[in-house]
């Protein structure tokens, strides 16, 4: 299917000079070119749905104004070039204002200004068509079964959970162990429900230092503070029309509870050196590994707070509670590890899957990732094998997966475990691992 011609409409009275921007325009074979004498025949023909329309500000039954308010009223899309022989800065400014993508004077050299000015407008279409096609990849990656990954029951009842949760805007609070996916989950919510086009904005309540939370949220003035040399918007004016994802919201110092509670009352935030609120539109979802319930009676969680969060509770459920999920998910981060990496694809063995099968993974998904990638990293041909399959009694892994170190990092870390406990010796470690000699001096070499 050939894509849809660039088209442009000319509306210029004066014949020759019609002719002439007809002439320039008809430069660029891309282009599909109609030419008009008068508005009300430009205003009729709008159903062919012109990509540009070069105006004249005066023509014979209607001023420029007028039309470009009336193509404006009929596709928003449509881009309006105005052309006039006056130059006055105050008709150009309240025609930039009613939507005019640019103001032109009239004159015999005008081709290059004009042919730059709609291939602008040209590279925009297509940006906007780039990031159309982009959301719905996103919306396509986010969807349900796409990002939670199994069939057991536990698996299939956050499934209509979720498809729940994206029918209105209601707070959602995810709970679950560490490692069980809440951030994909938000994530789900946001990317099938109506916010999808807009920002899904993440924040990890854990990872911000105790003074900077409050800017880093609610944005600050320049000069609020030491060090403040400009205005920052904050996380919540970047979610405007989205999503904002707090994690770990049980980190959140109690000092600071109030403002996020009045920030979700009022739909409003205030800056950090400003005493001047700023509306702001965006939906709350929260996550954490802890119980809130306990944390509000120990004193470290607002109540009030508490309850408005807990709009519609969803509970992830931990891996070992999940039937075969594993086998499965195992099978999945095969294949997606394989083909980023453009490495043959792997199966499991009978021996790997079983001590899978048989291991509760504490922690969870993210640590089944993190072996199933060691493994395949480890293993050589087409199969991963039991001894590829390094497990959470190893303390090695423990450690890993606490710090969440990359891969490379943790394959070299494995690779100086061994050699410390055999003394060095290249060969027997390489027989250990089942890996080559000259892949442990390669990873030796990359952590020079």
């Amino acid at each position: 299917m050939s894509e849809k011609p660039f088209k442009i409409f000319v509306v210029e009275d004066d014949e020759w000079y019609n002719r002439l921007l007809v002439h320039n325009l008809s430069l660029n074979p891309d282009y599909e070119i109609e030419s008009f004498t008068n508005g009300k025949d430009c205003l009729n023909n709008l159903g062919k749905n012109p990509d540009v329309v070069t105006l004249d500000y005066r023509l014979p039954d209607m001023q420029g104004l007028e039309i470009l308010q009336k193509i404006k009223a009929e596709n928003e899309e449509i881009q309006v070039i105005l052309i006039s022989e006056q130059d006055e800065i105050e008709v150009v400014v309240d025609l930039l204002k009613y939507g005019a993508y640019d103001y032109l004077v009239k004159s015999k050299d005008i081709r290059e200004r004009l042919l730059n000015t709609v291939q602008n407008i040209r590279n925009g279409v297509n940006l906007r068509k780039e990031i159309v096609s982009l959301r719905n990849e996103v919306k396509k990656k986010y969807s349900y079964q796409n990002t939670i990954i199994g069939n057991s029951t536990a698996i299939q009842s956050i499934y209509a959970l979720i498809e729940k949760a994206t029918r209105t805007n209601i707070s959602v609070a995810i709970s679950g162990e560490t490692g069980t996916g809440k951030e994909l989950v938000a994530k789900a919510i946001h990317y099938n429900s109506p916010r999808a086009e807009k920002p899904f904005i993440a924040v990890n309540m854990a990872a911000i230092p105790k003074d900077l939370t409050e800017s880093e949220l609610f944005g600050h003035e320049k000069g609020a503070f030491t060090g403040a040399a400009f205005r920052r918007t904050g996380k919540f004016e970047e979610a405007n029309g989205g999503t904002l994802f707090l994690d770990e919201i049980a980190e959140m110092d109690i000092s600071l509870q109030a403002k996020l509670l009045r920030a979700l009352q009022e739909k409003e935030i205030v800056r950090v050196g400003s005493n001047k609120p700023v509306k702001t539109d965006c939906r709350i979802i929260v996550a954490t590994n802890q119980n809130l319930q306990e944390c509000v009676i120990k004193g470290n969680f607002r109540q009030d707070l508490y309850y408005r969060l807990y709009g519609f509770p969803i509970e992830l459920p931990p891996l070992r509670d999940r039937q075969n999920d594993a086998a499965i998910l195992s099978k999945h981060f095969i294949k997606s590890f394989c083909t980023e990496n453009k490495l043959p694809q792997k199966q499991l063995s009978k021996q790997a899957a079983e001590k899978l099968l048989a291991y509760s993974f504490p922690g969870n998904i993210r640590e089944l990732k993190s072996v199933i990638e060691l493994a395949i990293t480890l293993s050589d041909g087409d199969e991963i094998t039991g001894e590829n399959i390094f497990l959470g009694n190893n303390a090695l892994m423990e450690e890993t997966i606490n710090q969440e170190l990359s891969l490379r990092d943790y394959n070299i870390r494995v690779v100086k475990k061994y050699l410390e406990k055999y003394n060095n010796d290249i060969k027997l470690v390489a027989t250990k691992l089942d890996i080559g000699v000259a892949t442990i001096y390669r990873m030796l070499k990359a952590d020079l």
